[in-house]
């Protein structure tokens, strides 16, 4: 794999924050909160695999360096207030223009040797994202708390909207500019990786998943990921996520819940009545007929939210078919593509 393979991509010059090339314009982000330890490896690791990248920080707020030695490296530093990872992607978002994004963490723990062919396989099957499926390379580079959670979290979220990627939590994507221009970020912390891929799951854009290599952090540096907290942001963002775009599903569920606690008091109301001819517990009847009420509200609440949020899918279908894809920058056919065999990278 070379590493100027990108610049066989072939559009108009390119003036800006990320020089002249024939290239398409591909930015590196990258949001850090206090990783001075590691950010001028990463910046300069991207720096040599896409050489014509614009690489971007984002500093979060941070105590210690970050800043200064992420602009010594040669990146374009900027800062987001707002604490929270999702917050400094929605600002990266909404600030940078290019064609390609390849979005990742300022820790060190990802490839970039890997970028290239994540970006190629973007590019030559026209897709809108391509997920860094994380393959730990050392036992310590995945705690076993967050391993566990991974696999729970992203086997919940392919039960409930379609099972298409294996690393739930990835922080390594590329995306398109299609993608990027019209997802609604609306989470503040980790749970962004959740709401790009339900996202993209739930407007069935073209996206596919690489096996990249995961490295534990260089010695110095420390996780900002909470395994208990944070999981149960990410659970909750999941519940929200499916109450907002399977209404049906969530309020079916909560009307079974309670028709099922209906018929259970009201069960022995029914067996005296017919017993006796007398309803001989008042206060159970009238609890059983609330309950009931209840679950028949909440089943019409779900057949109408459903149809609700169906507008909404159609309303962001349509703008995201409102932006150019990818077809100007097609892959030409004397392009030599990079191998995805069996080594992870090269």
């Amino acid at each position: 794999m070379t590493d100027r393979m990108i610049a066989s991509f072939s559009r108009g010059p390119v003036v800006g924050e990320f020089g002249t090339s024939e290239a398409p314009r591909i930015a590196v982000l990258i949001p850090c909160y206090n990783e001075a330890v590691a950010i001028a490896a990463v910046v300069g690791d991207f720096a040599t695999h896409l050489p014509d990248a614009g690489i971007f920080v984002y500093d979060n707020n941070s105590t210690d360096a970050t800043a200064q030695i992420a602009a010594a490296a040669g990146a374009v530093v900027r800062s987001e207030m707002l604490q929270g990872k999702g917050n400094v992607v929605r600002r990266m978002f909404a600030d940078v223009d290019a064609d390609i994004y390849v979005l990742v963490d300022g820790d060190g723990t990802y490839d970039a040797a890997s970028a290239p062919r994540l970006v190629w396989h973007l590019l030559e099957h026209s897709l809108d994202m391509v997920n860094g499926s994380r393959q730990a390379v050392s036992s310590e580079a995945f705690r076993p708390g967050h391993r566990f959670g991974n696999r729970a979290l992203t086997g919940l979220v392919a039960w409930i909207f379609g099972n298409r990627l294996t690393d739930l939590l990835s922080g390594y994507r590329v995306l398109s500019r299609r993608f990027v221009k019209s997802f609604p970020a609306l989470a503040s912390g980790f749970e962004i990786e959740t709401e790009l891929t339900v996202h993209a799951l739930e407007l069935r854009l073209p996206i596919d998943e690489l096996a990249t290599p995961y490295r534990d952090r260089p010695g110095g540096s420390t996780s900002k990921l909470r395994t208990v907290s944070d999981g149960v942001r990410i659970f909750r963002t999941i519940t929200r996520l499916v109450k907002e775009e399977r209404p049906f599903h969530f309020f079916a569920a909560v009307s079974l819940f309670f028709l099922i606690l209906s018929l259970a008091f009201g069960s022995r109301v029914i067996v005296d009545y017919l017993l006796t001819g007398l309803v001989l517990r008042i206060p159970m009847a009238v609890l059983a007929t609330g309950l009931m009420i209840i679950a028949f509200l909440s089943m019409v609440c779900g057949l109408i939210l459903d149809t609700v949020t169906r507008g909404r899918r159609e309303i962001k279908r349509l703008h995201y078919l409102a932006l150019p894809g990818q077809t100007r920058l097609a892959v030409p056919k004397s392009a030599n593509a990079p191998r995805s065999g069996a080594r992870l990278a090269e």
